[in-house]
């Protein structure tokens, strides 16, 4: 059934307000989160940490037979995924850090040399945790009307991504709707970005290796001239590409690193090019590797350089369910007004959310965490990323009002 009309106004009704002392202490559990980061994979200390604060109120919390990661269900109705059971609202947040220094200074700057929550991961579990948290009250008292789970994710920043590897371990299970948020430095805080469709890119990595004969630089005539090579593959392969797909399709090869060579007046034996690639159109990033294959060989060809390809498969694009959208504008408008909400631009982001979309209906909200009247720019995966944790609580409240409304569909 389709979602009620949204309320024009803060309703005042839905229970679930975050309570202040709850609000404090999720701040510094955010803190504590992001003084001690981890890698994908590696999540133990974090995993611990989420799983204690669950067990605390009674829940019983089961860890990923990946080691890290885990998912609590919540409601009367709740048995992980057991058969005949209502469908399960679940929740999700992911764990993992990103390996680059932390350059910010802040009581709560990361502790861990070179590895920095810089994606905002560690509010995406806060928030879930203290939903889960208020959500678990609420059920106590009878009023949870659909049973939910949380999932705590592992190796989000890992291609093709920790969601594989959860979804492997059955964490959609009996889900008939999954719900996600990530950090918008760009949005302010107090409001949430939303779009029906497509919300992030697909993104792929890529990594081409040049062989050729090298020789001095005097007789290039004499050798394959791998520098020449890999600046013509790093110019003309997406050239090419834009020109043998739809450009509607944002299908773009992005190269981080290009290595040749050591010394000025000797043409290197070998050459490296790696980088990502990003497509906005589902379709057309399941034919990606074939075409980028094609454009690479083409130009190594042209050049007389042999190359071998390493194409890394990574995620699809985040496509928002209409139903779910739909749902988190009216949780949203519920908490804090139908003005709270912003439209959203699709990004060339990638996000492994995008696998489970494949399984059941659901969307990814961006939340605002740019502090109320600073315009310094800001972006994620940097040193100095850092939020305005009054998000934390706008998080929460958001997953409790969509939890309580998502009990009208059936």
């Amino acid at each position: 059934m389709p979602c009620e009309a949204e309320p024009d106004t803060v309703d005042g009704v839905l229970p679930g307000v975050l309570p202040s002392g709850l609000r404090t202490e999720l701040i510094a559990f955010r803190r504590d989160l992001h003084m001690h980061p981890e890698l994908g994979n590696r999540e133990f200390r974090t995993t611990a940490a989420v799983r204690a604060r669950l067990e605390k109120a009674g829940l019983r919390p089961r860890t990923l037979t990946t080691g890290t990661g885990l998912i609590c269900d919540i409601g009367r109705d709740a048995a992980y995924g057991s058969a005949g059971r209502r469908p399960v609202l679940a929740l999700r947040a992911d764990l993992d850090a990103l390996p680059i220094p932390d350059t910010k200074s802040v009581p709560y700057r990361s502790t861990v040399p070179k590895m920095a929550h810089a994606c905002g991961h560690d509010v995406h579990t806060t928030v879930v945790l203290g939903a889960g948290l208020v959500l678990a009250g609420l059920a106590e008292q009878g009023l949870l009307p659909t049973p939910v789970r949380l999932i705590f994710q592992p190796a989000e920043e890992v291609l093709p991504g920790g969601a594989l590897d959860a979804i492997e371990c059955g964490v959609l299970d009996g889900v008939g709707r999954i719900l996600a948020l990530h950090c918008d430095p760009k949005v302010e805080v107090g409001r949430v970005g939303l779009r029906v469709g497509p919300i992030t890119s697909a993104c792929d990595r890529l990594e081409v290796s040049l062989a050729g004969a090298g020789g001095h630089t005097a007789r290039p005539h004499l050798t394959t001239d791998l520098v020449t090579a890999a600046a013509k593959i790093a110019t003309e392969v997406p050239a090419l590409l834009s020109r043998r797909v739809d450009t509607r399709s944002g299908l773009a090869v992005t190269w981080g690193r290009i290595e040749a060579g050591h010394a000025c007046n000797v043409i290197p034996q070998h050459a490296e090019l790696s980088g990502t690639v990003r497509c906005l159109d589902r379709h057309i990033w399941r034919e990606a590797p074939d075409l980028v294959h094609a454009a690479v060989d083409e130009i190594a060809t042209l050049h007389r350089a042999k190359s071998e390809i390493n194409y890394i498969r990574g995620v699809p694009p985040v496509v928002n369910d209409p139903e779910s959208t739909a749902l988190l504008r009216r949780a949203m408008t519920a908490r804090l007004g139908r003005y709270a909400v912003e439209d959203t631009e699709q990004s060339l982001g990638g996000e492994d959310f995008s696998w489970y979309l494949e399984h059941v209906p659901g969307a990814m909200a961006r939340l605002g965490v740019r502090p109320v009247g600073d315009n310094t720019p800001r972006d994620l995966h940097c040193g100095d990323f850092d939020v305005d944790e009054d998000a934390i609580a706008v998080g929460v409240e958001l997953f409790t009002a969509a939890a309580l409304l998502d009990g009208n569909r059936m």
